[in-house]
Formats: structure tokens, C-alpha cells, sequence
């Protein structure tokens, strides 16, 4: 009997968890799947989010150290951000556009707004109470808070991913202007304890279908609450809304990536599908890029090509500031809200939304439920009632599972860009490779092959 693929068994926990979700609400058993299913979803998220920053120290140490020429380095350091913030503004600009041609927030009644606000006001207060400490800081405090005055203090948090960054490329840079014999036991160290957290998150994955099953499960159960048909009739009167936010992430995955794979690379778009489809999966399943990040190296470095090098470095830079998905849900939303609210958006406006959006977005945590909170900024920015909060908040967690999918694929589109224009990109891919679930190395680079050309 040929064995089932652990992309097959990821898609099967997923119907199985949505229609356990609902068989649940129908028939009066939420709260078991709340007490004793859940759980196991819980603990799942907790194992990646385990893992995630030591694979990002590690990865990106072992990453930089190979990279011996700094000009290589400065130079791959400057196309990872800029391309990260031309994507991160196309997509504000797509949203935009989205958002004045549906014009969601003229499909909601007055009567409906107001009982949105009374049901998740005290959501929302928490939002607004996080985002006020960001507000109240100065313009360069980002660039404060990316520096660590201690390191052990910033692996203690998911939450400081950009200072363990900041760390990383710093020790990465040391061990490169360090004398080859004093480095090579640094080096052997880094690389040895790289590719044993690999293989935790190949331990992990195999748990991986048990703990999609549960995250959906519980999620259902969550959203419909003690009364299914108010949760029904919530997602009828924002269905425009959710349907505008979810036709530009759509966008994104399905035109504006699959365009730039197609132009600068010679990977074919099915099959970088079909390479990080397991990524993808996992994405919507946990709505975080960090939690995600193990299983998007893997996919990126195994089954696309991608060198070392380049991922180490590209993919965890882009889990912290590269959300093109949490962009394009701000600004539908920030449209959404004030035109619900009654407020005409002017033209500077919307340009306060592209540009606050996009620094808001640089600086979100990759973990569920932090796009409210730079909401709250975007909303402030262009004079609208951050209470204005509760009318999404019903939506967010289901648009949170999507948008995190695109934020994941942005990742993974930038490193090929990036690796195919350093030579970096293996070719060769084929089906069994893809379909395979040993991972098999590819070493036939671009720069190799134009030595026969």
C-alpha cells in the first residue's frame, strides 16, 4: 500500500477538523472539543514556536559564516530589504485599490455596527491598550529596540525576534572577520547544532496532521461560540469585507507571485507550489510566520532550490518584517472602518495608510492576532475611532489564517529571487523530488551552469 504523503495527511486533518468543528456546535459537544481536543492543537504551536528561535540564531549564524566575502553579504542584506519593502508597498497599493472599488463598509447597517461594537468592545480595548505604548514611542524607538541589551533576555520571547536577529548577524559577521583556524570549532559547532534542529523539526512534522485536526477543531468550536447562527449572521453582514480581504491575498498568491517566479527565475510556478504547499498548510493552520519558519526552510533549501546560504538568511528577515498579507488585511480594514464610521478617506489619507502600514507591518510580531494591534496605529494615523476595531474582530481569525499564508509565500518568493540573481538557485526539480518525502539534495547551481554556456 503506497504510503500517504505527510502534504495528504495535513489536507485530510483539515476537513476532518472543520467537520468535527461543526458537528460539534450542532450538536452540544463545544465544550469537549474545547477540553480535550484543543489542547493537542495547543501543544502543537508551542513545539514550533519552541523551536523557532533557535533555529533562526542558529540558521542565520551558520548562514552568514558561510558567507566569507562581506561584500556578498552587504550586497544580499540590501536585496532582501529593499525587495521586502517594494512588495510589502505594491501590496498596500493592491489593497487600496480593492477597497475603493468594492467599498466594504457600505454594505454594513447601522444597527449591525452597533451590536458588533457592544459584543467585542472589550477585544478591542485590549488592542488599543497594546498599540498605545507603540504609539507614545519616538520615531527612531524601532531602531532602539532592535538592539538587545541582553541576549538571553531576547531568546525568552518570541516577541523580540529582530533583536535575536540583530545578534545573529552580528556573530555572523564576528566569526567571518575571525581567523580561519580560531573560527573552524565556532563554525563546526553552528553547523552540527543547525542540522540537529533540523531534525527536531522533522520530529515535529510528524505530529503535524494530529495538531492541524485541533487548531481547527477548537477553531470552529471558538468562532460559532454558545449560539452558531449569531456566529452565521456575523460572517453574513462583513461577508463583503472578508471576501475583499481574501481576493487580494488571493491575488498575491495566485497572480502577483506566480508573475515574478515566472520572470526572473526558470522555476515554474507548479512547482514552487507544490514546494511549499507544506509550508502553506501549515501557515494557515497556526496563523504565525515564526511558528511556521522550520518548515519553510525546509521546503525553500530541499525542495526548491534555494541554497543554505541564502535561506538562513532571507527567511527568518522575512517572518519578522516582510507581511505582505497582514499589509493588505490593514489597509481593506483601515478603509473598511472608516468608511463604516462615516469618515471620506482624501487622497493624503490613503498615502498615510500605504506609509503607515507598511513600517506598522515591518514591526509586527510574526504570531497570531498582532495585525490588530498595528490596526490600531493605522486607524489613529488617519483620524479614525480605534473602537471601530470591534467590527472585524469576528473575522480576524479565520483572515489571520489567510493572510499569514501569504506573508509565508512572500518569504519564500523574495529567497528564490534573491538566490537565482546571486547563482544560488539549483534547477533540476523534478516530480519525484517534489513528491518525495526524503530530502534530496539538488547541487546544480547557476553558476555552474554558465560555465557551459
Amino acid at each position: 500500500m503506497k504510503k500517504v504523503s505527510l502534504v495528504a495527511q495535513i489536507g485530510i486533518a483539515m476537513i476532518l477538523g472543520v467537520i468535527l468543528g461543526l458537528i460539534a456546535i450542532f450538536s452540544g459537544f463545544g465544550p469537549f472539543i474545547i477540553d480535550w481536543i484543543k489542547p493537542f492543537g495547543t501543544i502543537f504551536v508551542k513545539m514550533l514556536k519552541l523551536i523557532a528561535i533557535p533555529l533562526i540564531l542558529v540558521s542565520l549564524i551558520d548562514g552568514i559564516s558561510n558567507l566569507t566575502d562581506m561584500a556578498k553579504l552587504s550586497r544580499i542584506g540590501g536585496k532582501t530589504v529593499g525587495l521586502y519593502l517594494v512588495t510589502t508597498v505594491l501590496a498596500i497599493t493592491l489593497a487600496l485599490g480593492i477597497a475603493n472599488v468594492i467599498n466594504p463598509g457600505s454594505y454594513l447597517a447601522e444597527d449591525k455596527r452597533e451590536e458588533l461594537r457592544e459584543k467585542f468592545a472589550p477585544d478591542a480595548l485590549s488592542k488599543q491598550e497594546s498599540a498605545a505604548s507603540v504609539e507614545e514611542s519616538g520615531p527612531l524607538d524601532l531602531l532602539v529596540d532592535i538592539v538587545p541589551d541582553n541576549i538571553f533576555g531576547s531568546v525568552s520571547s518570541n516577541g523580540n525576534m529582530l533583536q535575536v536577529i540583530f545578534f545573529a548577524i552580528l556573530f555572523g559577521i564576528a566569526m567571518i572577520m575571525t581567523p580561519v583556524k580560531e573560527m573552524t570549532p565556532v563554525k563546526a559547532f553552528f553547523s552540527g547544532t543547525n542540522s540537529v534542529i533540523l531534525r527536531m523539526v522533522e520530529i515535529i512534522m510528524k505530529y503535524s496532521p494530529i495538531g492541524v485536526f485541533a487548531l481547527l477543531a477548537g477553531l470552529i468550536v471558538d468562532v460559532a461560540g454558545e449560539d452558531p447562527s449569531s456566529a452565521f449572521g456575523l460572517f453574513k453582514a462583513l461577508g463583503v469585507y472578508g471576501l475583499s480581504v481574501l481576493f487580494g491575498l488571493a491575488f498575491m498568491i495566485f497572480v502577483f507571485y506566480p508573475t515574478i517566479i515566472t520572470i526572473f527565475t526558470k522555476v515554474k510556478y507548479k512547482d514552487f507550489f507544490k514546494g511549499i504547499f507544506p509550508a502553506q498548510l501549515l501557515a494557515f493552520s497556526t496563523s504565525s510566520s515564526a511558528a511556521t519558519l522550520p518548515v519553510t526552510m525546509d521546503r525553500v533549501q530541499k525542495k526548491l532550490g534555494v541554497s543554505e546560504e541564502v535561506a538562513s538568511f532571507v527567511l527568518p528577515m522575512g517572518a519578522t518584517i516582510n507581511m505582505d498579507g497582514t499589509s493588505i488585511h490593514q489597509a481593506i480594514s483601515a478603509v473598511f472602518i472608516a468608511v463604516a464610521f462615516g469618515h471620506d478617506l482624501s487622497l493624503v489619507d490613503q498615502l498615510t495608510i500605504v506609509l503607515t502600514a507598511t513600517l506598522s507591518s515591518i514591526g509586527a510580531a510574526a504570531v497570531p492576532g498582532a495585525g490588530l494591534i498595528m490596526l490600531v496605529i493605522v486607524l489613529g494615523a488617519i483620524g479614525v475611532d480605534p473602537a471601530g476595531l470591534a467590527l472585524i474582530i469576528a473575522l480576524d481569525r479565520p483572515l489571520d489564517m489567510c493572510r499569514t499564508v501569504v506573508n509565508v509565500t512572500g518569504d519564500a518568493t523574495v529567497s528564490m529571487l534573491i538566490a537565482s540573481s546571486e547563482g544560488e538557485l539549483s534547477y533540476g526539480i523534478n516530480e519525484d523530488q517534489l513528491n518525495s518525502e526524503d530530502h534530496l539534495e539538488v547541487t546544480v547551481k547557476e553558476s555552474d551552469i554558465e560555465q557551459f554556456r
